[in-house]
């Protein structure tokens, strides 16, 4: 299971499943124009390390996280004694950690002199404010990763139970987006009801108010999804099928966000995009877990 564990690995299109839409395309360009807005080129000697499997930044220490776009030259990657995919000039790497904060996957290490530009989360979210659109292309580019390990599911419960997801949205963050969007964008379920079914067209995101939501992929419950929490994202930016369905575990209220509104949210919120990609690389991680 290295592939779906390479989390450090570039942003290069991974195969998409059969008859699967093409989600955002990853352009170099766009890459580098939002690396180049926050950060500044550096020279890497050979043997330098960026980074190492299961490191995790320290606020305390004053360490950060980053995430690297490699420029020229030849990097490694390995993780659990496995070389991994190694990025190519114009791609990137490091990028699931300096999202999540969660510890890095796999070790890279410059295996000839290279220039790179690094972002840590400070510059990632000031980039982002510049560059909403590379928000999307990196959403589009996880969804597919993540649409491809679904497919390979089960839908046989594993050792590992679900737990509840990790809020997305804090309270402030969740309370603006009630407000803005008003009564009308709030929906109701009562307990055992569902809201979406695995093979629909996904016209709406929604995020948890008040309740908790049950995700299950054919029969397997594979999330719990409680307040400030998201579910049916990955439909509004690749425009494919649901994967999964959901249905309400208890009495529930959410707020519901259609393509437009979702997209301008993208666009206008470097919060609300930064929030998506962290629960975004969460949710690779626990799906990678359960392929293990």
């Amino acid at each position: 299971m290295a592939d779906d564990l390479d989390f450090t690995g570039s942003l290069r299109m991974p195969a998409r499943p059969s008859g699967a839409p093409a989600a955002p395309l990853y352009v170099p360009a766009v890459a580098r124009a939002f690396f180049e807005s926050a950060g500044e080129e550096e020279s890497v000697p050979a043997g330098t390390v960026f980074f190492s499997e299961n490191e995790k930044a320290s606020r305390f220490f004053l360490q950060r996280d980053k995430m690297y776009l490699l420029l020229e030259g030849e990097v490694s990657l390995v993780a659990k004694g496995k070389p991994l995919a190694a990025p190519q000039p114009g791609e990137i790497f490091g990028e699931m950690a300096a999202i999540s904060a969660s510890p890095r996957s796999a070790t890279a290490v410059a295996r000839s002199a290279c220039r790179v530009i690094a972002l840590d989360d400070k510059g990632f979210a000031a980039a982002l404010q510049k560059n909403p659109e590379f928000a999307l292309m990196m959403l589009g580019t996880m969804i597919v990763r993540l649409r491809g390990m679904i497919a390979r599911l089960s839908g046989v419960p594993g050792s590992t139970q679900p737990k509840e997801a990790t809020r997305v949205f804090d309270k402030a963050l969740l309370g603006t987006m009630v407000t803005g969007l008003g009564e009308q964008a709030i929906v109701r379920y009562d307990k055992g009801k569902v809201i979406m079914v695995a093979g629909q067209a996904g016209a709406l995101m929604y995020v948890v108010v008040e309740g908790r939501v049950a995700i299950t992929i054919r029969g397997a419950l594979i999330e719990r999804i409680g307040a400030g929490g998201i579910f049916g994202e990955m439909a509004l930016v690749d425009q494919s099928p649901r994967a999964a369905n959901a249905a309400a575990e208890t009495d529930c209220s959410l707020l519901a966000v259609n393509r437009n509104i979702f997209l301008s949210l993208v666009k206008s919120e470097p919060a609300f995009g930064i929030a998506l990609l962290a629960a975004m690389a969460e949710r690779l991680r626990n799906t990678a877990t359960r392929l293990n």
